[in-house]
């Protein structure tokens, strides 16, 4: 069992609500950069490389010196395109999934996840949450909800508010999309059992929960916005410019 640990940002042009995403523009960089550069400030990365199924992407990576692999574009799932990646690099243990689209990705949430990782190398996954601010609406089924026991680990993720309450003190938490998995499970997954909870609620996640796989919770204070839309974008570049970075 490798303590090797491999770092990768899958990165799609295709995508139906924003084409070509990780090649927009936030200042004078490409979002595709703004997330490698910000995960490779996390201590946990013994290798970091971003899946593409695309050569524009492929060559803006290695132009600003990062290392970027070629993956297949039939892949059905983005679980499917971790895993070719994982069969390229056979000697990591712990193989972490860091969306593309989090170009303001914090380093110590990273690294939150990860370590719960490594702690629990019995549990098959780890990922983070946050709490909802006032400004979020937990009815919005584009951020996913989650709920966890005492010990750390998911008990469901949902589009729909869980739990199910009106009151107003009711606290929600928002998963965020970052994955750390162990190699061996990584490798089976997509030969576990077909999950209804994943078709209804459109949650990958949830085959693994459903299959009685552990998923550790890391529980962040805050995290930056993620890229949807071109409204978030918008977002997205007012928040860079607020804090100096562009």
């Amino acid at each position: 069992m490798s303590d090797q640990i491999l770092g990768v940002i899958p990165a799609r042009f295709a995508s139906t609500r924003f084409p070509g995403k990780p090649l927009a523009l936030i200042g004078t960089k490409p979002m595709i950069q703004w997330t490698y550069h910000h995960a490779s400030l996390s201590k946990s990365f013994h290798r970091l490389v971003v899946a593409t199924d695309d050569k524009r992407i492929h060559d803006v990576v290695l132009a600003f010196g990062g290392e970027s692999v070629f993956t297949s574009p039939d892949h059905p799932t983005g679980t499917d395109r971790i895993i070719e990646v994982a069969e390229k690099y056979p000697n990591y243990g712990i193989i972490v999934n860091i969306q593309g689209d989090e170009p303001g990705m914090e380093a110590n949430l990273i690294d939150g996840v990860v370590g719960l990782k490594t702690k629990h190398r019995n549990w098959e996954m780890t990922t983070a949450a946050v709490p909802f601010t006032s400004a979020e609406d937990p009815k919005d089924p584009n951020k996913v909800k989650v709920v966890f026991d005492n010990n750390g680990r998911a008990n469901y993720f949902s589009r729909s508010p869980i739990p199910a309450s009106f009151k107003a003190d009711a606290k929600y938490f928002r998963h965020l999309g970052i994955y750390a998995y162990e190699r061996d499970f990584l490798m089976h997954y997509n030969q576990l059992p077909a999950s209804d909870w994943e078709t209804v609620e459109s949650l990958e996640q949830l085959r693994a929960l459903q299959n009685g796989s552990t998923i550790g919770v890391y529980l962040s204070e805050k995290a930056n916005l993620g890229v949807d839309s071109p409204a978030d974008l918008e977002v997205v570049i007012a928040e860079f410019k607020k804090k100096g970075l562009i």
